[in-house]
């Protein structure tokens, strides 16, 4: 009893699950608001009709989906005063500078110009409307950077200084904390995901439609524009994901180490696509691998050389005293996989989707099937690419300054924790259910759609405005 109530591994649980409940709102929130800019530059500048009907139909889900988010945020920085006192004590100095950027800056940016954007139809000319759907996704993005600054400290501890006699690190370098090379990294990477994922939403959505035949014209040029954007978004987290990889061999090799299994400190290093070993994970029993593909992603040199877990661990020992500093090896190596294998799934459909539709063709219906069902998993691809890199830190909540056993609550009991995560469990499960329901609603909707004239596309704009 002692164990399922103990405060730490619960605060951990409730912690992980938390944010992985409000990282399903982020990418599509991020990815699907730069997406409706897009579009409505296109019906601004074009005038045409089917423009202004996706501006809105994809509005109205980023809406939604934004609202659901800045819910659960909040709850999510509460937790590190409540569960996570002590890092919060340790590291709040340094850790909460970006996030209060991020409130009172690119929050607060964002949310007067989704207020305008929502209530400006009728009020402000096309283009001043249009600037402030930019200027949302601009704020968006801001949004999306100081946080990940927060969480690049956590991974790569920079700007900072220890103060002896307070005990905890204090902010000497903003500069340093938001530049951080892991940050640099894994903004463009988060951003490119999250226009994966909003273009499978919206390819999905146009499925949907034209599997019915159902607004055909608007519904194509989602279907196309969905599935490029796509594609777009894959190459860049394939880019962006590589110089990550480089960054993170330079400061958590132990991560890299993980994310291959590797024990041994090897030269010529190949990659595993698929791996059995022994129950400890000590000991490859069969593999099939790709030669030389580890130390080309680890160095970008064929031959490079990659460090092993044996001896990165023995290399800590002495550097921070007796323990286990290896994580979790299988989720570490396949959580690694996953994220791979499904972007790379994301935009494989959109490729096949592109070549049977090309020239105005209708699919068989499997492939409206595969096309609906499959809007998840670019997202999941991101859910389990965060997964590896929370995972892959531990035993660290700070990368070589605090261990996470060290940063719980000391006052906090397991069984607050547990009512706390079960409340939570109970109340985010409702909310998803409300959430999938209202985008799904949205979706099956489809577009409002301006009356059919035969010169729809040259109506003036300010007579569409007052339609909305």
């Amino acid at each position: 009893m002692g164990e399922i109530l103990d405060p730490l591994l619960l605060s951990r649980w409730q912690f992980g699950l938390t944010t992985l409940y409000h990282f399903l709102f982020i990418p599509l929130t991020i990815g699907m608001v730069l997406l409706v800019a897009i579009l409505q530059t296109a019906w601004v500048r074009t005038g045409k009709l089917k423009y202004l009907h996706l501006t809105r139909l994809f509005g109205k889900i980023f809406l939604i989906n934004f609202a659901m988010g800045v819910v659960t945020g909040i709850v999510q920085e509460f937790q590190f005063g409540m569960n996570w006192s002590d890092y919060s004590r340790f590291v709040g100095d340094v850790f909460g500078a970006p996030l209060a950027m991020e409130g009172l800056l690119a929050f607060f940016f964002e949310a007067t110009f989704i207020g305008l954007w929502i209530f400006g139809w009728d009020k402000l000319s096309p283009k001043l409307h249009l600037a402030t759907i930019w200027a949302t996704a601009v704020g968006s993005v801001l949004s999306a950077y100081f946080i990940l600054a927060a969480n690049a400290f956590m991974q790569n501890p920079v700007g900072f200084e220890i103060n002896e006699a307070k005990g905890r690190a204090e902010l000497v370098d903003i500069g340093a904390v938001l530049t951080n090379p892991v940050a640099v990294w894994q903004f463009p990477h988060t951003i490119f995901a999250s226009i994966m994922f909003a273009a499978a939403v919206m390819v999905a959505t146009a499925a949907y439609h034209l599997s019915r035949k159902r607004h055909e014209d608007t519904m194509r040029t989602a279907l196309k524009f969905g599935s490029f954007a796509s594609i777009f978004g894959f190459a860049g987290s394939a880019l962006s994901g590589d110089q990550l990889g480089l960054v993170m061999v330079q400061t958590q090799p132990m991560k890299m180490a993980a994310a291959e299994a590797l024990y041994k400190t090897t030269e010529n290093a190949s990659f595993s696509i698929f791996s059995l070993g022994t129950p400890d994970g000590a000991h490859e029993i069969f593999s099939i691998r790709i030669p030389y593909l580890l130390s080309f992603l680890s160095t970008h040199t064929f031959t490079g050389e990659v460090e092993g877990i044996n001896d990165l661990q023995a290399q800590y020992v002495q550097d921070y005293g007796p323990g286990d500093y290896t994580p979790i090896i299988w989720i570490t190596y396949w959580s690694f996989r996953w994220m791979i294998a499904l972007g790379g799934l994301g935009a494989l459909i959109s490729v096949v989707g592109l070549w049977l539709t090309r020239k105005g063709k209708d699919p068989k219906p499997w492939a409206w099937k595969v096309a609906i069902w499959s809007a998840p998993v670019p997202l999941v691809a991101a859910l389990v690419g965060w997964i590896f890199t929370e995972m892959g830190r531990q035993p660290w909540i700070v990368f070589g300054l605090m261990k996470t056993e060290d940063g719980v609550s000391p006052n906090v009991t397991g069984l607050t924790v547990a009512i706390s995560l079960v409340a939570f469990t109970l109340v985010y499960g409702a909310l998803a259910v409300v959430e999938f329901k209202l985008i799904k609603k949205a979706a099956i909707t489809g577009p409002d759609e301006w009356e059919h004239h035969d010169d729809a596309d040259n109506v003036d704009h300010s007579k569409l405005a007052t339609v909305y």
